[in-house]
């Protein structure tokens, strides 16, 4: 950024339901799920799956997920964005910022145009996943480059990258978790991330020979898996797990969220965690490093579904640390980040 420029930051990310009934979790369900990015199949078996089986069901389970963790302000996903959205123009004064949800409201094309109505001379957008994944950040950018398509005028955009080896990131979550590791002393940490089928990370890989190959295949990040989604988690668990000064022993990582009955990426979360307590784990603290914003993924499946299972299956203490948030450490790690664009 340079000191004149008048600059616009469209903070995105994947959405939430309008309110936790199945009619209004119906139309999010149908918008996201029709998203050629996340369901990447054949167009009219998708249109079959989602109309005659998928909606049929889980608009009113989602619904009820919804109610668990809904607030008297709304949806905690719309509420920390709108914290970090204020954050950040607290600490960056001359930028414009909107938020744009790519499912449901505030509608990334509503963001955009609230932009677009400042005058800005130049947009960022800033998918806020970490980590890479064609259903998250390549839908995202896909939609602004697509919107602004339609407008005469279009300001040069720009996109921020995946921070998932950011040394700024990293460091924002070191600060979170390690008040969390110092008062509960977990025998385990795991840093559970959100899923993806199997079939999208063979579709990163460039070569079609590395990803899921093996067992050693995110061991690093090289040509082959630089837009793997699994790699690039791993790369933010070592990472993590260097700054907080714990061995491989202390901590596991793990994929949850899954849908359908395609080979998602292993191992899975819901499978892990009821298993721990027989390999001696009685005290858990649970992570999800994919996500930098508490959400229902977060706080239903993890803080409150993980920990049952958890407990169930003969665990003694069960620790959910939060997500970056609008933590201030967080706000200035994206600062910094936006101003280097």
């Amino acid at each position: 950024m340079t000191p004149n420029e008048r600059v616009g930051v469209l903070l995105i990310n994947t959405g939430t339901t309008d309110a936790p009934r199945a009619e209004e979790t119906r139309v999010y369900l149908k918008e996201f799920l029709s998203d050629p990015r996340v369901l990447d199949i054949n167009p009219i078996v998708r249109w079959l799956l989602l109309n005659l089986v998928i909606l049929r069901k889980r608009p009113k389970e989602s619904a009820h997920a919804y109610s668990q963790v809904w607030t008297d302000k709304g949806s905690p996903l719309l509420v920390i964005s709108n914290e970090l959205k204020d954050a950040l123009k607290q600490k960056m004064p001359n930028v414009e910022f909107a938020i744009g949800m790519r499912y449901g409201n505030p509608s990334i094309e509503a963001g955009f145009d609230q932009l677009m109505t400042t005058g800005i001379d130049r947009l960022i957008i800033a998918p806020l996943f970490p980590q890479y994944s064609s259903a998250a950040n390549g839908s995202a950018i896909e939609l602004v480059y697509a919107i602004a398509s339609k407008r005469w005028n279009v300001p040069p955009i720009s996109v921020l990258p995946p921070c998932y080896a950011e040394p700024t990131f990293i460091d924002a979550w070191a600060a979170v978790v390690d008040p969390y590791l110092d008062a509960f002393k977990p025998d385990l940490l795991l840093m559970s991330y959100h899923g993806l089928p199997e079939r999208h990370v063979k579709k990163s890989d460039k070569t079609g020979a590395h990803c899921l190959a093996n067992g050693s295949c995110c061991d690093a990040i090289v040509d082959a898996n630089q837009f793997c989604y699994r790699a690039q988690c791993y790369a933010t668990s070592r990472l993590l797990a260097a700054k907080l000064g714990i061995s491989q022993e202390q901590y596991s990582v793990s994929f949850q969220s899954r849908l359908g009955r395609d080979p998602w990426i292993k191992p899975h979360t819901d499978v892990v965690v009821p298993e721990l307590p027989k390999k001696g784990v009685k005290r858990l603290a649970v992570i999800c490093p994919a996500f930098t914003a508490d959400c229902l993924e977060t706080l239903e499946e993890i803080a409150m579904r993980a920990k049952a299972d958890f407990l169930t299956n003969g665990g003694q203490a069960f620790q959910f640390v939060p997500c970056l948030n609008a933590h201030p450490v967080w706000v200035d790690a994206l600062k910094g980040l936006l101003e280097r664009i």
